[in-house]
């Protein structure tokens, strides 16, 4: 880290993840500052609510909103002292978040789970973006979709998602009825922390484009979908859609106000700095890994995966999560794509086996020949997001003899996740968007080298491991700098932003390659996948 003072202007960026809060400070020349975590005090909360015993019901997943202001906080401030900068030289502040993770709160901004009324009652608490309670209220809002050949369906593969912001609020309309009386405001939580930093009253928070256009089926041209849909579902959902999601439409780069006087004593920083628009975590990754060109498919490794698209014309493709005009960069259209177990998977394999670490079975797995001696894996651990937008679908390991040992389901979990991203690809190609370039980012491709081998030979493609391991974080700087504006930055535009912040020269990148005896061989082991995968997705 820098210890000195930056001569250049400094943005801050604040990436939420599933378990904790990163606080990056960056400059306009693209030198890191200053980097700084902190854990969520209640973490993911899927057991019992924070002081309750009531075990929670499956597939739910929330969290504490306090805890992301708290965590925010203590992260800005370790950042800026790990750094040795002022903090009156930060101009401007950006936020990515998980997403879409959503919550009801009053008039005010008062999470409903924060009275004492609702404490008790978990649909009040923040639902997490894996958050799977809504099966039922997503299977109802795709089939009369369907029924009513809603257009909005064709800018999403022709699927409402599980992870949605709408079957979620309809979830807490049709099993926690009060809850959803009381709820004056739904909104995305990358909303509600912007809204808390910046203040204001509810009719002009800033409600992000990019949250919206992607989880809320929102466009530019048509906005939310019909009343006469929402109607068609649930009265009560078209009431909460008209009524109850107040807010003004801003776009990530876009100032959504300036710090308030309270926050900036609690993070340290001055009053008034201009703070962006929200954005998703993994969308922000594309500005984060200096990605401004069409054709780029970032893939940001975590938890789940994304792998975020821009290109220069828009399809209809069934199986995307979206696809959005100016969602990740302006004057493109950004399509989304995921998988929805990858760090998650491998975590859960890890504590099957009771490994500290999967280093001591790296190289026996990558001894192995391809297709792990028969052992064939579908990732769907946590469901499948693209193609199928299914988050009722479980994995499975197949073709498993007592000669096989942990080094063969440690590689054929890689083959199978490899698998996943190989069909997304092809998708895209083949309903015409093209990918030209595969960028690797967030913490797995740094800490599991092996495992973008497997991906490189499966695609038979190079994959470039952009080297941060904070690519969302650093597209949140570069969104705060974007929002300070030009004569505070220097920068008119995200993509020069982006290139000036987070770009690699040409030559030194860290290129992982395909090797092309194995590409062959998972040729012909990826229609066996398929196969299986068409298998198990029609149980």
């Amino acid at each position: 880290m820098n210890s000195t003072a930056s001569r250049e202007p400094v943005a801050l960026g604040l990436d939420f993840g599933t378990e904790s809060v990163r606080a990056i400070l960056i400059d306009a020349a693209g030198n890191q500052l200053g980097l700084a975590s902190r854990d969520y005090a209640n973490g993911q909360i899927t057991q019992t609510l924070p002081g309750c015993d009531a075990p929670l019901p499956p597939r739910y997943a929330l969290q504490a909103p306090g805890d992301w202001i708290d965590s925010a906080a203590e992260a800005t401030r370790a950042a800026i002292s790990d750094a040795g900068i002022d903090a009156a030289s930060v101009v401007g502040i950006g936020v990515d978040f998980t997403s879409c993770t959503m919550l009801p709160t009053t008039l005010e901004g008062t999470p409903l789970c924060e009275l004492e009324a609702f404490r008790s009652t978990p649909l009040a608490w923040p639902k997490l973006w894996k958050h799977h309670g809504a099966l039922e209220q997503t299977e109802r809002m795709n089939a009369v979709a369907r029924e009513r050949d809603e257009p909005f369906l064709q800018r999403y593969g022709g699927t409402i998602g599980l992870e949605w912001f709408f079957p979620k609020m309809l979830e807490t309309i049709e099993n926690a009825p009060k809850v959803a009386s009381a709820a004056d405001v739904w909104l995305e939580a990358g909303d509600w922390f912007v809204w808390q930093l910046v203040g204001g009253d509810a009719a002009s928070l800033t409600r992000s484009t990019c949250q919206a256009g992607y989880k809320a089926m929102w466009s530019a041209k048509e906005g939310y979908p019909s009343s006469e849909y929402f109607a068609a579902v649930h009265p009560k959902l078209a009431e909460a859609a008209k009524h109850r999601m107040p807010g003004v439409m801003r776009s990530p780069g876009e100032p959504a106000g300036g710090l308030t006087a309270a926050m900036a004593q609690r993070f340290g920083l001055r009053e008034n700095i201009p703070v962006s628009t929200a954005i998703i975590d993994a969308h922000s990754a594309v500005p984060g890994v200096g990605a401004a060109d069409a054709g780029v498919l970032v893939m940001v490794m975590g938890t789940s995966s994304c792998h975020m698209l821009n290109a220069n014309t828009a399809a209809d493709i069934p199986g995307i999560a979206g696809v959005v005009d100016g969602g990740i960069l302006p004057g493109m259209f950004g399509y989304e794509t995921g998988q929805a177990a990858v760090g998650d998977a491998f975590a859960w394999l890890r504590r099957l086996l009771g490994l500290d670490s999967f280093d001591s079975l790296a190289e026996a797995a990558l001894r192995l020949p391809p297709g792990a001696e028969g052992v064939i894996c579908i990732d769907w651990m946590n469901g499948c997001r693209t193609p199928l937008m299914d988050g009722s679908l479980r994995g499975a390991f197949t073709g498993l003899g007592l000669e096989h040992g942990p080094e063969h389901l440690y590689l054929a979990l890689m083959e199978g996740s490899a698998f996943g991203l190989r069909w997304i690809v092809e998708l895209l190609r083949d309903g015409g968007a093209p990918i030209d370039r595969l960028i690797a980012t967030g913490g797995l491709p740094h800490h599991n080298r092996a495992f973008v081998e497997v991906y490189a030979d499966v695609l038979g493609m190079e994959i470039e491991i952009h080297p941060s391991t904070q690519g969302p974080a650093v597209g949140a700087a570069v969104l705060g700098m974007i929002a300070a504006g030009s004569e505070a930055s220097g920068f008119s535009s995200v993509s020069e932003a982006a290139t000036a912040m987070a770009g690699v020269p040409q030559g030194k990148q860290d290129v992982v390659y395909p090797r092309s005896e194995r590409t062959a061989d998972y040729d012909r082991l990826y229609s066996e996948y398929r196969k299986l995968a068409a298998t198990l997705a029609q149980r």
